[in-house]
């Protein structure tokens, strides 16, 4: 089961980021135009994938199968203190942002502030995201699927 949780949450970055960018770029395009249906949705779905890879992933970050690992010293070993600090706080930081963002922007009357509030929580969230996911290329044993 744990492995294919940890093979389901790496998949799913795809369609979390796939969304990100497609709710960041809406927002940008739809300047002066209504608050449309598929901007509202695509920012709820957004926050949903989200969601859930935030509940997949403490799973794995609790699971005893996990690469979580505290020992003596693990702040000097970059792989250990990247899964164990880096990577959840990271995501935990921008799922906040992302519901924030979504929320606010909610409560906003005003069509181009709704924009405004998603553009500008999500960017961030977006590039914490993409500084603390596992890419292969960081040597972090991370995996592009």
């Amino acid at each position: 089961m744990y492995n294919g949780l940890l093979h389901a949450h790496s998949g799913f970055r795809w369609i979390a980021l796939i969304l990100i960018i497609a709710t960041i770029f809406i927002s940008f395009s739809s300047k002066n135009k209504p608050y449309s249906k598929l901007e509202k949705k695509l920012a709820l779905f957004t926050l949903i994938i989200f969601h859930i890879q935030v509940l997949v992933g403490l799973y794995l970050y609790l699971s005893e199968h996990g690469r979580v690992i505290f020992f003596e010293g693990f702040m000097k070993d970059s792989m250990a203190r990247f899964y164990n600090i880096e990577h959840i706080f990271g995501m935990l930081i921008a799922v906040l942002l992302i519901t924030i963002g979504y929320s606010k922007a909610k409560k906003k009357t005003e069509d181009n502030a709704k924009r405004k509030t998603i553009k500008t929580m999500f960017i961030i969230a977006l590039l914490i995201v993409l500084a603390t996911i596992p890419w292969p290329f960081r040597e972090l044993a991370g995996h592009w699927f």
